[in-house]
């Protein structure tokens, strides 16, 4: 299912992005070759891909954490990003 068309993309809908991510997740295609082709950036994309994969696993939890929680998992985890960086 990779994400291929003759025309750029003008609206990346979620339905979009999913086929993409899911394109990047079976080794379809890898970020920075999907980032070049479409025109998007590398950190775009990365972006994308650990959203969806927050989002399913917070879809498969028994108890699902709110809005707000995932919110503050999504900057704990950027806070550890710019750690690793300094």
């Amino acid at each position: 299912m990779a994400v291929e068309s003759a025309e750029p993309i003008e609206r990346w809908t979620a339905k979009r992005r999913v086929a993409l991510v899911v394109s990047i997740l079976k080794g379809e295609t890898a970020v920075v070759e999907a980032a070049r082709t479409h025109g998007l950036t590398v950190a775009e994309v990365d972006d994308w891909r650990e959203k969806f994969l927050l989002g399913a696993e917070n879809a498969l939890r028994t108890r699902t954490k709110d809005e707000e929680a995932v919110k503050d998992e999504q900057i704990k985890t950027l806070k550890q990003k710019i750690g690793d960086l300094g």
